[in-house]
């Protein structure tokens, strides 16, 4: 199946906030996050049992793996910077919470190294683990999340509260995706791949503004119905860049949005000193 789509508009530098979403359409959206949600849990509870065997058998650790993310803001004031020290002038910062995963690498992968990217080929993950982050059945305990009203089934992904706070003063409009629910998946996962430099982080903002621009229930279920496409293909993040071929069909303003190549936020970004691994 394929996601027809033009370039995705330089939001980010246009310099405007994104607008609230409709009432009627967070209503729609959040039955939507139930039935898809619930419902997948109880279709795939037996592969999640068939996983939660798999992963102890490989290695050491836990089966789930928890960490913190920077969830929705939902304030309409600067709040305080994560750490608590002073009052942001700036964009508002999204509410923490605990996401859940399968865990896909060896127990304390970050031991030594804090939070940092995965590279392609990082020597952490698990052969298992490999598979699963190809598939992404990784996220498949995150239904967990949509279920409590801390995640949404398409939205921008959640970071790590000490990238969040690296990315969104170098990056325009990142913390702009704090404005919707984060997601398991989204317009930027189907379109791009893992965030593995301040480059790839750059260019999926502008799809993630423009997903919060153009939001609707047919948009969020062909994003769904591609991330099905994408499981089922097992591929993975490099093969789905380079064969760049996402692409969305017809939705509200637009025609045709292609995701392959859309314009950097804001002259090009620096060099980000920390890229390198992350789970």
């Amino acid at each position: 199946m394929a996601l027809r789509t033009a370039p995705a508009p330089d939001v980010a530098s246009r310099g405007s906030q994104p607008q609230p979403l409709e009432a009627s359409y967070e209503l729609a959206k959040r039955g939507l996050d139930l039935l898809v949600s619930g419902t997948s849990l109880v279709l795939l509870l037996p592969l999640m049992l068939v996983i939660a065997v798999a992963i102890p058998l490989e290695s050491r650790g836990p089966i789930i793996y928890s960490q913190e993310r920077v969830g929705m803001n939902r304030r309409r004031r600067a709040p305080r910077s994560m750490n608590g020290d002073e009052r942001r002038t700036g964009p508002a910062y999204g509410k923490t919470f605990r996401i859940y995963k399968f865990r896909s690498m060896v127990s304390d992968a970050e031991r030594g190294t804090g939070a940092v990217w995965a590279t392609s080929r990082d020597p952490r993950i698990t052969r298992l683990g490999r598979l699963l982050r190809r598939t992404h059945l990784d996220e498949l305990p995150q239904l967990i999340n949509v279920l409590r009203g801390e995640m949404s089934v398409v939205g921008p992904r959640p970071e790590r509260p000490e990238i969040f706070e690296h990315l969104a003063p170098q990056i325009p409009g990142y913390a702009d995706r704090c404005s919707v629910l984060p997601g398991i998946t989204g317009l930027a996962q189907v379109a791009h791949c893992y965030d593995s430099s301040l480059q790839t982080a750059a260019r999926k903002v502008q799809y993630d503004l423009y997903y919060i621009r153009f939001a609707n229930v047919l948009l969020d279920i062909k994003i769904m119905a591609a991330t099905m496409f994408v499981m089922v293909r097992a591929e993975g993040s490099e093969r789905r860049m380079a064969r760049q071929s996402v692409t969305l069909l017809d939705h509200g303003e637009t025609s045709r949005t292609g995701f392959a190549t859309p314009p950097a936020a804001a002259g090009p970004p620096r060099p980000d000193p920390r890229e390198s691994t992350a789970p």
